[in-house]
């Protein structure tokens, strides 16, 4: 069982505007600023970053499926968009909604608003829904931007929305974006060498503590992702050993 260090307890949303909160409809101007959106930010990552990419064979050919993902700094969601071969829906965090040009861009993109740390049942509903009707959704589970460099303690909204669908999950993992050294190299005009790497699709067993399911498959899904890390990464999951070790 991880061992959390002295970290901030995770964040919980000041702002509630539930009514932002919907699966975005697929509209024909969605799917054109999609790929718009998918061209910008292509050029991005390969101006400012150096990314090797790796498994993306393993990614499903069709839904619906759970993504779930590390999450080191704000550069994550470019990387998957740039190179993943579909367009997620995504939960985002609804502070972001109101930051001048980058809140119009998600919004334009189509997201999941979300209220962390909060019983946001109008996200997980949109969620649920977009899982019902074969699409595949994003979340990272640790609920935040990692404050140490490494996995933190795994929340439990990722286990719950795979156990309600009985969807699989992809595990998808991310090195080299944290801010710091991210914005620091684009300061000195240097690329960022980034890694984004696609493990194979798994499936939740059936708990064998019908109780704390979604505690244990919080700890399953996070010892996956830590499977994909260099130990560097793997944080409170430090006692994951990878399976090619």
């Amino acid at each position: 069982m991880p061992i959390a260090p002295s970290l901030p307890p995770k964040p919980v949303s000041e702002v509630w505007q539930p009514e932002l909160t919907r699966l975005p409809a697929l509209t024909p101007a969605r799917r054109l600023v999609r790929g718009l959106l998918r061209g910008l930010v292509r050029f991005l990552v390969f101006s400012f970053t150096r990314t090797e990419v790796s498994g993306l064979e393993n990614f499903p050919k069709n839904g619906p499926a759970l993504v779930v993902m590390n999450h080191l700094g704000d550069a994550d969601p470019l990387i998957m968009l740039a190179f993943l071969p579909v367009f997620p829906e995504a939960l985002a965090k609804i502070e972001l909604y109101k930051l001048p040009i980058l809140g119009a861009l998600f919004h334009a993109y189509g997201v999941i608003w979300v209220h962390r740390g909060q019983p946001d049942r109008q996200a997980i509903r949109a969620a649920l829904e977009g899982l019902q009707v074969g699409k595949f959704v994003s979340v990272a589970p640790e609920g935040r931007e990692s404050l140490s460099g490494g996995l933190e303690e795994g929340t439990e909204g990722a286990a719950f929305l795979a156990i309600k669908a009985s969807v699989p999950l992809v595990p998808v993992t991310i090195t080299g974006t944290q801010n710091a050294r991210l914005y620091g190299n684009m300061k000195r005009l240097r690329r960022t060498t980034v890694t984004l790497r696609v493990g194979k699709a798994f499936v939740l067993p059936e708990p064998t503590n019908r109780q704390g399911a979604q505690r244990e498959a919080t700890h399953l899904i996070m010892e996956v992702l830590a499977r994909q890390l260099p130990p560097e990464y793997r944080g409170v999951y430090s006692y994951v050993e990878a399976r090619d070790e």
